[in-house]
């Protein structure tokens, strides 16, 4: 192989390693952000269980509060 034909798979090699590590900083950010909005969401849940362990109400009435069925 010349030296020049070296010289071209080089030059392709480093503009190859060039866009990986754009696309790899790139997919860093977007975890970064993903990361940051599923912590986000976690409270959110977290908080929302609170409120509902401290405001539960259930639907079904107490066995007292029941009215009969019509066949009684």
């Amino acid at each position: 192989m010349e030296l020049s034909e070296f010289e071209q798979r080089f030059e392709l090699l480093e503009t190859k390693l060039a866009y990986q590590e754009a696309t790899i900083e790139e997919l860093n950010q977007e975890v970064r952000k993903q990361q940051i909005e599923t912590d986000r969401l976690k409270e959110q849940l977290k908080l929302m269980t609170e409120r509902l362990k401290t405001h539960q109400t259930s639907i079904i009435a107490p066995l007292s509060e029941e009215t009969p069925p019509p066949h009684y």
